[in-house]
């Protein structure tokens, strides 16, 4: 049984931290659907 099985995800990730593409593929193999991915300077 999958936690995120049939979510939808936003993968928002941080240019000197977790990149948002990585943090979508944690999500995908965690069976969530990812709506949007993006990454960020968060100054």
């Amino acid at each position: 049984m999958s936690v995120l099985k049939d979510k939808q995800v936003i993968a928002l990730g941080e240019r000197d931290g977790v990149s948002g593409p990585a943090i979508a593929a944690v999500a995908k193999a965690a069976g969530a659907t990812v709506a949007f991915t993006a990454t960020e300077c968060f100054v």
